[in-house]
């Protein structure tokens, strides 16, 4: 797991290739963690995404001092879905840091579904968990923060491909997209398998093509239509690319006047 790595401009910020197959809003997470680490202390309020390779979470405050993390599935440890009689759902389990993941150790986390979800986010979670583990490297990847130029994710970005290897991922329950100008892509891949090994990576948006066909890559990324909610389309506001990276690890957590 790192810290404060998987967020750009008030959205999340996936790998070049990586794909959201969930998307939830009115997400609660309580968090077990080294004492030292003031990023996990008192309850988090946020979006949580489960994509083809991690799950990732979003605050929801811009002031708090842990604005994102992002869970890869190999750094997850005893995963359980609770149903307790009186209360909201809950995921529960144990995540280790990733190295160079802005801190160490480990930590316990519940992530709380107030609206509902959380059995159908569950089960989703650890089946991908069980087919990203089957590609695993024997020496799990050192974590390096984005660097480059950062874009507005093209709509491949939005879901997995429409293939029965896929048929786990319960559309029906998770319908809609992420917000306009929420999700943004980098130019690097993945530095870990993900749940589909033989998935071609789209391109980041920068490299569709040759600037003669500028203008139909910008009419392509500017709407999402999904197929399961057939009554909504997203429309991203005007906007233009490169974007700013996240801020570095001392620069998020330095004090200012």
């Amino acid at each position: 797991m790192s810290l404060n790595t998987a967020h750009a401009n008030g959205g999340v910020l996936i790998f070049a290739g990586e794909r959201i197959l969930i998307f939830y809003d009115g997400v609660e997470m309580a968090f077990e963690g080294p004492r030292d680490m003031p990023h996990f202390k008192g309850k988090k309020h946020g979006r949580a995404l489960l994509t083809t390779h991690r799950v990732i979470f979003t605050s929801a405050d811009p002031k708090d001092i842990l604005q994102s993390f992002s869970i890869p599935f190999y750094t997850m440890r005893d995963m359980e879905l609770e149903q307790p009689v009186f209360g909201a759902n809950y995921i529960k389990g144990r995540v280790v840091a990733e190295q160079g993941g802005n801190w160490s150790g480990e930590a316990k986390f519940k992530m709380y579904f107030t609206k509902g979800g959380a059995i159908e986010f569950g089960q989703a979670m650890l089946r991908a968990g069980q087919l990203a583990m089957r590609n695993r490297p024997p020496q799990p990847p050192v974590y390096s923060p984005p660097v480059g130029n950062i874009y507005q994710a093209p709509p491949p970005a939005y879901e997995a491909p429409h293939t029965p290897y896929y048929d786990w991922v319960p559309y029906n329950t998770f319908p809609t997209a992420p917000p306009p100008n929420y999700v943004y892509t980098m130019e690097a891949p993945p530095p870990y398998p993900g749940v589909d090994p033989n998935m071609t990576p789209y391109p980041p948006p920068q490299a569709n093509g040759s600037a003669s066909d500028a203008k139909a890559r910008e009419a392509n990324a500017s709407a999402y239509y999904n197929p399961a909610n057939p009554h909504n389309v997203y429309m991203p506001a005007p906007t233009a690319p490169p974007f700013e990276p996240p801020p570095s690890y001392d620069q998020a957590t330095k004090k200012t006047n």
